[in-house]
């Protein structure tokens, strides 16, 4: 079949393609170097909308090769160069066209309707130029590797081969070429460890360094500067050289380093970084065309695999329903936001002052109980505007700015007289907050928001004894603040659309990902999490050693295991959100023994970690010594099983009360508040493919085609 065919075909199934355009135009290079055709990838929209190739963007493509190969062919041309819009080279596969496919061969014709059509650009009978002028991911980038020579940008922002984070491999010469332009080790670095680093973006120096391009410039002249450099390159002036690539050893321990990546990442739970590291591994006999076929195969099994449409979906919650979020009120209803006060100066409290005071640069004032901690607050604020300054993240100027804004009192009326917006990062226990809630009402201006960082206890009830109870909202942040993007915005029972409206306005001014909570014990997270930790704990007490119970969850690829978890939340939080659930849910939510004599030991974890042992954990002797279990001993898929079933369980009660709007929202919750795997799709795809759901609840959470294969 031609390629010309094979795209029609493609074309016919994704109807609603957003086409690229491959404009031809001609233009004499600097310097009399001679005739130039320069093909301008653009899909017709701005910036915002970035460039894709889908079937009938790539037939476009093709037929502006047909042209170029004639005219060089002719001798009417020295030279093809290949660029994008402004901002945008290209973002690689449209993956809307990739969710529609239902069959092997559709998606085996995606892999192979790339290959033929880029391929070509390597064919021409004069030498082709990729230009990377703005943002280049996947496709875009390897359209670009095909090419004899290329340019990067200083000003561009994002590069990469993202296909492993979503469940792909680079599968339009990315896995084949790249290693034999830059050797395997660099190229692993891109390919696996950067995609598994939460899909980690190079800038265009970074691309330069790596060896992906040939010459970099500014990003105000690129394109002139590009052809300038072009014309010394045909000319004989510029001599490229690259390095030689080892073949030997260094090749094989690069992909045994990238398996070193996945395994630590993924566990072995999600297929793409070992086709990924396979193909990466045959390509180092430097047969391109037998690269080429393995990507086709590997492509078409994973589209049709439920990790990549878990990966898909995962891309889609955070793209999208994590910008739109469910059942937020009209965003015309939130009040400005002019001042902001935030209760406490400790260090969940410190953290969100910085936060506030970077992303609204607003004034911001701390409060506590003594000058010694305003103090220590403010300090920590000032101490990390420093560390921006050392970096050249921020100037002097900025950096004076940032820290004029904040300020300490002690005295609440001084500080939150005319604030718009006050937030409580106090004491976990509901008294405290009801208290601290009564003091700043009787100061704060009648408008502003009462917000609480509370992580399990009811918005509802601290709200209660409120003259204003509709100004209370619940705003759950996840440590660490400044790197994990959820925001749990609850509403109280008596929360005003007005307020909850100034809270999702300030959630996006803050850039977080707001998802819209009922005021149910400990929200979402915070539920599941405590459930999963439950059931684990639960093993161990029954008699199940540690590291089987630890062992059982790691086909889940999670970043890390259950009892490292805990310890990065701290025992004493975990125990006191399991207490919380404990008494509102005793059948399902119990409060284990042994985590309870670790905290009161003041143990900070189950683990101690040494040099000797290369800082793996190692269950503490002490905290052996205080273990009491039964002899009820489970092996590995038993434990797994009974996680699993708890969770898909507690998901599927809190569907039924409303604790949010839909499942999605569970799975973005737990992406972007808990760091669960993308190509798990969060946790609901991976219940429904593994069967659990219907084990437990009698059906799936998630409709055919969602995080699957259509029907």
């Amino acid at each position: 079949m031609s390629t010309t065919e094979l795209l029609k075909g493609a074309a016919e199934l994704f109807p609603d393609e957003v086409v690229t355009s491959a404009h031809v135009r001609h233009l004499d290079l600097p310097a009399g170097a001679g005739r130039f055709a320069l093909i301008t990838l653009d899909n017709g929209f701005d910036h915002t909308k970035p460039t894709t190739f889908g079937p009938a963007s790539l037939a476009n493509l093709n037929t502006a090769i047909d042209q170029v190969e004639k005219e060089a062919a002719a001798g009417e041309i020295v030279g093809v160069g290949i660029t994008g819009k402004p901002f945008i080279f290209a973002v690689g596969a449209d993956l809307k066209g990739v969710e529609l496919l239902k069959e092997h061969k559709d998606a085996l014709a995606i892999g192979k309707g790339g290959h033929e059509v880029f391929k070509r650009l390597a064919g021409i009978a004069v030498p082709t130029f990729a230009y990377y002028n703005g943002a280049a991911m996947g496709g875009g980038v390897e359209v670009g590797l095909h090419c004899s020579y290329r340019t990067v940008s200083k000003a561009l922002p994002a590069f990469s081969l993202p296909e492993v984070f979503l469940g792909l491999v680079p599968g339009w010469g990315g896995c084949t070429l790249l290693p034999n332009l830059i050797g395997a080790d660099k190229a692993v670095s891109v390919i696996i460890e950067n995609s598994l680093n939460q899909n980690k973006q190079l800038k265009g120096e970074q691309v330069f360094d790596l060896g992906i391009a040939d010459a970099i410039f500014e990003g105000a002249d690129f394109l002139e500067q590009s052809l300038i450099w072009t014309a010394q390159v045909l000319k004989g002036d510029v001599a490229v050289e690259r390095p030689v690539i080892d073949r030997g050893e260094a090749w094989d321990q690069a992909v045994a380093k990238g398996r070193f990546i996945a395994d630590s990442k993924v566990h072995g739970a999600a297929p793409a970084a070992y086709r990924a590291l396979d193909i990466i591994a045959a390509a180092k006999n430097g047969d391109l065309q037998q690269g080429y076929d393995a990507e086709d195969k590997a492509l078409a099994d994973l589209i049709m695999g439920g990790e990549l449409r878990a990966g898909i979906y995962a891309f889609n919650l955070v793209q999208k329903r994590g910008k739109r979020p469910a059942g937020a009120p009209d965003k015309n209803l939130a009040r400005p936001v002019t001042k902001v006060g935030v209760v406490g100066a400790g260090l969940m409290a410190s953290q969100l002052a910085l936060l506030f005071l970077r992303r609204l640069e607003v004034p911001v004032v701390l409060t506590d109980i003594d000058q010694e901690r305003v103090d220590k607050g403010v300090g920590y604020v000032h101490a990390e505007i420093d560390k921006l300054l050392g970096k050249g993240r921020i100037n002097q100027d900025k950096a004076n700015r940032l820290k004029a804004l904040v300020t300490g009192v002690l005295d609440k009326a001084e500080g939150f007289a005319d604030a718009d917006f006050i937030i409580e990062a106090v004491f976990e226990e509901i008294g405290v907050k009801q208290t601290v809630f009564a003091e700043v009402e009787a100061v704060a201006p009648a408008h502003a928001i009462l917000a609480t960082n509370t992580s399990s206890l009811s918005v509802s009830e601290m709200a209660s004894k409120l003259k204003n109870p509709e100004r209370v909202v619940g705003f759950h942040f996840f440590n660490p603040v400044a790197i994990l993007p959820l925001l749990e915005i609850v509403r109280g029972e008596a929360t005003d659309d007005a307020s909850l409206a100034t809270a999702f306005a300030v959630a996006k001014k803050l850039k977080k990902t707001a998802v819209l909570v009922k005021d149910a014990p400990a929200f979402v997270v915070n539920r599941i999490l405590t459930r999963f930790m439950g059931e684990i704990q639960n093993v161990i007490d029954e008699g199940t050693p540690v590291e089987v119970a630890e062992k059982a969850v790691e086909p889940l690829g999670l970043p890390m295991s259950p009892l490292v978890l805990l310890e990065l939340v701290g025992p004493a939080i975990g125990l006191h959100v399991s207490e919380t659930l404990n008494r509102a849910f005793p059948d399902r939510f119990t409060v284990s023994p042994n985590l309870k004599s670790v905290v009161e030991a003041g143990k900070r974890g189950f683990y101690v970690y040494s040099a000797e042992n290369g800082f793996k954990p190692e269950l503490d002797p002490e905290v052996a010594a205080l273990l009491k279990q039964g002899d009820s001993v489970l092996t590995e898929e038993q434990v797994r099983e009974r996680v699993l079933d708890a969770v898909a369980q507690e998901i599927g009660l809190m569907l039924d009360e409303g604790v949010v709007a839909e499942a999605q929202d569970i799975d973005l919750c737990l992406i972007t508040g808990a760091g669960w795997p993308f190509h798990l799709g969060g946790i609901t795809p991976y219940l429904d493919r593994a069967g659990v759901s219907e084990r437990v609840n009698g059906k799936k959470f998630l409709a055919p085609g969602v995080a699957s294969v259509p029907a």
